[in-house]
């Protein structure tokens, strides 16, 4: 029987808290066990299933082993405390009201709107919103308890072996979860609180984001709010009222290689002869600190106390003093422990200069592997101490954020402890080149070991069959499949064996094979090279360093390198190609990998030395070939990593993604092992939506209401009851009303809440006063008025007497419950404002963000997947996005009326409406503003807002309620944004009617229709 695991592997929604979990041993298999009601305890098991092929004395690597201390040294195990923290988060995020949060408006604002589903396309997965949530719940919330002063001591302590001179706070997210988008939400909420609050102590607008390579620093531009694809815009992650402060921040993004000093002049021997002087005197060689911050950092330097967020933040750290780890390696292993140490010692050498400079804030650091690296000094896989965040491999599988890798649990090799192709390395390792062992050109592809060719051939022919299944569904660019290599020597022969090769033969260039898999080869039927190639070539560490290629690497990769520059020739012209260099050419390709209409765009199957650089981002990926030793399990994530980035994020009709695998050989880490049926859907093609230039003219200002003052009578109110003012309680607000209950024998009985039947309405009345006056007519630090009580009691009496509808058993006896009172509240006093403004002179005005009074149409840009698209005529924007055919239908509509002079559809445009369903503020975001002329001219439009509404429940009444009472004559009362109306149309069949009918009626915007 399937496994539970293996049946269902996605459990839960990539956007709501995690609420099942399947059963994992203690070595991390799938349990034959049903999935488990909760969430998932933090807990570093690595996910190793057992093969099932092991002999009895056979070794098996275990999971990580992070809570006991080894040799008598000291280890820090930080789950309890990231454990402890996702709790009281959970209790912290289910406050209903934002006020009782303990944070700052502006972060208000922005969790609000990362938590809403108002996206126009996918919005911010739950881990990522969680990982924010943690920085800022730690430094706005905590920080000012001391009930949390103990998880603050825990993070002091563990920053001081590694990190003695900063604090850092480590934030755990899987490959493919999003780090970048985190990113961005840490900048917006930094960089816009510091520019409302400038004398804060807890934000900054300066941040310096540090990346391990030149690959992932280029890929980190969309976090500059100016760059063309920036996330705050094309992923919305940033209101259009906030974009103006965030504009305001200084980021600079750099790989860690510039805090390496460089020489202070470019010196022969003579000439630095000549500047000691005949007295021989010193001079500085290298730059000073200061010089390399300059260089490094820019304008940073300016700013007072910048934040750092490390990307791939593992690189970074400071070795364990006293330790000798390397000494007790041998080889290639010592060496790559020795450039790990020099590597994190740069690192954080520099964020320690940049402290000693200008301050830091705070350093966040994101990684899906936040472990010390082998020679740290600490054992290699352990957790960063520092860690408070942590989403999972196995959580992101089950939330279906990320790919589900296969790998090998049984073959018929019979003196194999394990499966061959789970380890290949122990098996072919010392038959292959060793590095540097002279050139690729002394080796014969034809001579790599049995085991390997097998081992291609076997994960090429299931390739084939996802290669076939691709072409079917349409999906327009091909699977990818990766070969990860130890050494360029090696690379090259697997490299020349996939794809074909060449040699020199008498001075000329001759073709000695086609290659082995078909649909890799670089070479057709006659030898030629193929036009676009099929079969990448790459070293990742020499392409991150920034640095010219190594001239064996150049003159290995020049017949491709030359292929792709006539290409880029073809497309964009010479001068584009010879302004690339060799390195940029090949990232270039590399990074394009599955890109429609990019230079990588064909490419099927990528041979890379090291491992393909972290932040590789390719979604195409379905099948990985390690060809290198692996002594961790923190190896194996890193490369399982590249294969790991889903291909589509559609919802199916679960509210689910679908299941998405990458099939792994060679690579000792083991996870889902059983087959499964896959389904391919193919991407859905996307609309830039954005204003038009040429359109200027059409250009809608609006204005960003904040909150509302109604300055009503001191001496007597009354109540102006409407339609809209009545509250009718079903079962469906209040919970059944009758109950039946039965015995197995006997007669049965009904139950119902008869008590109620007791409250009298002066007492229901009564209660409903307080909560109007406490809600409604208590100024801010002022006692509450309760001396109101005698002229409001009567206006709450005649509306219950009048606007409240009992239905389904319901009581009156109800409005004593607080969520009901304070709906009921809203309703009556919306009465008395309405009452109050009846001689024309409105007596409320709209109070307007003082950061940013108003906004615009010009501005607008978002990508989006929808398919129901309006081409617009009378818009700014090129689109409208329409969620339903009566949008579709109503833009229609409205281009087709003869008064229409522009329109725009409330997407992405930052316009909102402040209103407040009980004690809690919320914000509206109505579907159209329209102008039009209605008889006054166009100098003088009339603003119409319009919501397009099938069901309409108590939530759309009382936004009503506030568009006609409160927003529309609080912003007409200010007379500095033109004349605004609202209306709603209900009935999809007759809008055009209906539509036609409103612009001829007087009064447009007190009315519905």
């Amino acid at each position: 029987m399937t496994k539970p695991f293996y049946a269902e592997p996605i459990l839960n929604s990539p956007y709501e808290v995690p609420t099942r979990h399947h059963a994992l041993s203690e070595s991390g298999e799938p349990l034959n066990s049903p999935p488990i009601e909760g969430r998932r305890r933090s807990k570093y098991v690595a996910p190793v299933p057992k093969s099932r092929k092991v002999k009895a004395d056979g070794k098996n690597q275990t999971s990580l082993d992070l809570d006991q201390a080894r040799d008598g040294g000291s280890r820090y195990n930080p789950t309890p405390i990231i454990n402890e923290i996702r709790g009281h988060i959970s209790t912290w995020r289910s406050i209903p009201n934002p006020n009782d949060w303990g944070v700052t408006p502006v972060t208000q604002r922005l969790l609000q709107h990362w938590r809403s589903d108002t996206f126009s396309g996918p919005r911010p997965f739950y881990c990522q919103v969680e990982a924010v949530e943690t920085a800022i719940w730690l430094a706005e919330v905590a920080r000012k308890n001391k009930q949390y002063a103990h998880i603050f001591r825990h993070l002091e302590e563990a920053n001081q072996d590694a990190n003695p001179e900063i604090f850092r706070l480590a934030l755990k997210l899987a490959t493919g979860a999003g780090k970048t988008t985190v990113m961005a939400m840490l900048i917006a909420w930094q960089a816009i609180n510091a520019a409302r609050q400038p004398n804060s102590s807890l934000f900054s607008r300066g941040f310096l984001i540090v990346a391990p390579g030149i690959t992932i620093k280029d890929r980190l531009r969309v976090l500059k709010p100016s760059d063309g694809n920036s996330y705050y815009r094309s992923r919305e992650l940033v209101p259009q009222d906030m974009m103006p402060d965030l504009n305001k921040a200084k980021i600079e993004i750099v790989n860690y290689h510039v805090f390496q000093r460089r020489k202070a002049h470019e010196l022969n021997a003579v000439g630095l002869r000549l500047m000691k002087g005949w007295k021989g005197e010193a001079i500085e060689e290298l730059e000073t600190e200061g010089q390399m911050l300059q260089r490094a950092c820019g304008d940073l330097l300016q700013m007072k106390n910048v934040v750092v967020i490390n990307d791939e933040a593992h690189h970074c750290y400071r070795e364990r003093p006293g330790s000798h780890d390397e000494d007790e390696l041998k080889g290639e292993e010592k060496d790559e422990a020795k450039e790990n140490n020099e590597a994190a010692r740069l690192w954080i050498s520099g964020i320690e200069a940049l402290k000693r400079k200008v301050g830091v804030r705070a350093v966040y650091d994101l990684s899906a592997t936040p472990f010390f690296l082998r020679g740290s000094g600490y054992e290699e896989g352990t957790l960063f101490p520092w860690v408070v965040s942590d989403f999972s491999l196995v959580d992101a599988i089950e939330c279906g954020i990320v790919k589900l890798p296969r790998v090998p649990v049984s073959d018929n090799a019979v003196n194999a402890a394990t499966p061959v192709y789970r380890n290949l390395w122990d098996h072919i390792g010392k038959k292959m080149p060793k590095k540097g062992a002279g050139k690729s050109g002394d080796h014969d592809p034809l001579s790599i070991p049995a085991e390997l060719q097998t081992a291609l051939y076997s994960l090429y022919s299931h390739y084939e069959k996802e290669y076939d299944a691709w072409e079917k569904a349409g999906i327009g660019v091909p699977p990818v499949f990766i070969v990860v290599c130890n050494n360029t020597a090696s690379s090259k022969l697997i490299f020349e064996w996939i794809s074909g090769w060449e040699r020199e033969v008498e001075g000329e260039r001759q073709t000695k094979h086609r290659g082995h898999l078909e649909l890799f080869r670089n070479y057709d039927r006659n030898g030629n090279r193929v036009p676009r190639m099929n079969t990448l070539l790459i070293d990742s560490q020499q392409l991150e360093s920034g640095e010219a290629l190594d001239s064996k690497f150049r003159d290995m990769a020049e017949a491709e390198i030359e292929q792709f520059r006539r290409e880029i020739k073809e497309r964009e012209g010479a001068a584009a190609a010879d302004k690339l260099s060799d390195s940029e050419l090949l990232r270039e390709v590399m990074n394009t990998v599955g890109q429609k209409g990019r230079l990588g765009e064909q490419v099927r199957c990528v041979v890379s030395v090291s491992m393909l650089t972290e932040g590789w981002d390719a979604n195409t990926v379905t099948h990985i070939l390690g060809v290198r030793a692996f002594g961790t399990q923190l190896l194996c994530e890193q490369v399982i990593g590249r294969g790991l980035r889903r291909q589509s994020y559609e919802l199916n009709d679960k509210g689910l993604f679908n299941t998405e695998y990458a099939d792994i050989l060679g690579i000792p880490f083991d996870f889902a092992t059983e087959p499964q049926e896959v389904t391919r859907t193919p991407p859905k093609p996307t609309t830039r939506v954005y204003a038009l230039k040429e359109r200027n003219s059409l250009s809608i200002r609006f204005p960003r209401v904040a909150g509302y003052r109604a300055e009503l009578p001191s001496e007597s109110f009354s109540a102006n009851f409407s339609t809209d003012s009545v509250l009718e309680l079903t079962p469906e607000l209040v919970g059944p009303c009758t109950v039946r209950l039965e015995g197995l024998v006997g007669e049965g009985h009904d139950i119902a809440p008869d008590a109620l039947d007791d409250m009298r309405p002066n007492t229901v009345a009564t209660h409903l006063t307080k909560k109007l006056i406490e809600l409604y007519f208590r100024e801010p630090d002022q006692d509450v008025p309760y001396y109101l009580y005698n002229q409001l009691q009567p206006i709450t009496r005649r509306w219950i007497a009048n606007c409240l509808k009992l239905t389904g058993g319901t009581k009156a006896g109800m409005l004593t419950y607080a969520e009901l009172a304070e709906k009921a509240s809203e309703l009556i006093y919306q009465a008395i404002v309405r009452s109050a403004g009846e001689d024309g002179e409105s007596v409320v005005k709209a109070m307007l963000d003082p950061y940013n009074p108003h906004g615009y149409t010009d501005h607008v840009s978002f990508i989006t997947t929808k398919q129901t698209l309006w081409e617009t005529r009378l818009s700014h924007l090129n689109y409208v996005v329409c969620d339903s055919e009566w949008e579709a239908e109503f833009a229609r509509v409205v281009e087709a009326h003869p008064t229409t002079i522009s329109y725009v559809k409330n997407q992405a445009l930052g316009f909102e409406v402040p209103y407040r369903l009980g004690s809690v503020p919320r914000r509206y975001l109505p579907d159209f503003v329209i102008q039009v002329d209605d008889g006054r001219g166009p100098d003088d439009p009339l603003n119409l807002i319009v919501e397009v509404k099938g069901f309409r429940g108590l939530d759309e009444q009382i936004k009503a309620e506030t568009m006609t009472n409160l927003w529309v004559p609080g912003v007409n009362n200010l007379k500095a944004y033109g004349r605004w109306a609202f209306a709603e149309f209900r009935n999809a069949f007759a809008m055009e009617q209906d539509y036609t009918k409103l612009i001829d009626t007087i009064g447009l915007g007190r009315k519905n229709v």
